[in-house]
């Protein structure tokens, strides 16, 4: 193998690269500029509040959508949050989360809509779903960083696509399970397919489409700490700093109120899937 000569995919994928940052980083410079924005001013919006209020529309909210117990628990989860000096690092990973969150979601569905009615897209959007969902989360930083630089941007940029797959996978999967009866049912009435998808499918499949975007924001959650080395802050901010100065204490905190958010975002994401079916 040593005489036969080495395929340069790495040059290439440099030289890709290259010409992307060079041609279009003015567009991602704007982008950027507006996400930031955004995020700034979420957050500060989230900090401006006092936390007893924060925590009381966040229970209320678990309450509505999860029940008495998801909201107890959210109002003891954010308490703890809040006695532990993490909450304005809480409300910076909970933007990122959120703001990825739903971008991938912009992104994700109609994607998963498009996979599902066209087989010539099905073919294509499925590889690319294997090859993003079995990369390494660390090489999504890679190409982040030239374009956005360091900071939140990068950091959602990376978390969007990392996060992506589920949400595209299971509505796919979500629109592909609606039982053929309906289907016919719908064509014998003389459906066009805008009308049976919008009509019948997609309202069938949001319960799986949930679950897809309940993992989506699990896998957000999971980039958090990995986001944090290119500058993204917050909760895996303090994981890295804890790392950094060899603090177990600290990164453990920092750790259990990261699972603490999970929990909340899980639950209340999970028993809104299930309303939807039930």
């Amino acid at each position: 193998m040593e005489n036969i000569p080495k395929l340069p995919l790495d040059h290439w994928i440099d030289d890709g690269l290259d010409f992307l940052t060079d041609n279009f980083a003015f567009l991602t410079k704007i982008v950027s500029r507006h996400l930031e924005d955004t995020i700034e001013y979420m957050v500060e919006s989230l900090i401006y509040f006092p936390p007893w209020v924060v925590i009381i529309v966040f229970a209320l909210i678990a309450w509505r959508f999860a029940g008495y117990k998801v909201g107890i628990f959210t109002v003891f989860g954010l308490c703890l949050l809040w006695n532990l000096r993490l909450w304005e690092s809480t409300m910076e990973t909970l933007t990122l989360v959120l703001v990825a969150t739903f971008i991938a979601i912009l992104i994700a569905i109609p994607t998963g809509i498009l996979a599902s009615v066209s087989k010539l897209a099905n073919r294509i959007i499925m590889p690319l779903m294997d090859l993003m969902q079995t990369m390494p989360a660390f090489v999504y930083l890679i190409p982040a960083i030239p374009f956005f630089g360091l900071g939140p941007v990068s950091a959602i940029f990376s978390t969007v696509i990392f996060s992506m797959p589920p949400t595209i996978r299971l509505t796919y999967l979500g629109i592909k399970q609606v039982s053929p009866e309906l289907v016919e049912a719908a064509d014998a009435f003389g459906s066009t397919k805008t009308q049976k998808l919008f009509k019948v499918q997609l309202p069938l499949a949001i319960p799986t489409i949930m679950a897809g975007i309940n993992q989506t924001i699990m896998l957000a959650l999971s980039m958090v700490v990995i986001a944090a080395m290119i500058g993204a802050g917050g909760l895996g901010g303090e994981v890295w700093t804890a790392i950094q100065r060899l603090k177990p204490g600290m990164g453990f905190q920092a750790g259990i109120a990261i699972v603490i958010l999970a929990i909340i975002l899980d639950r209340i994401t999970q028993k809104i899937g299930r309303g939807k079916n039930e």
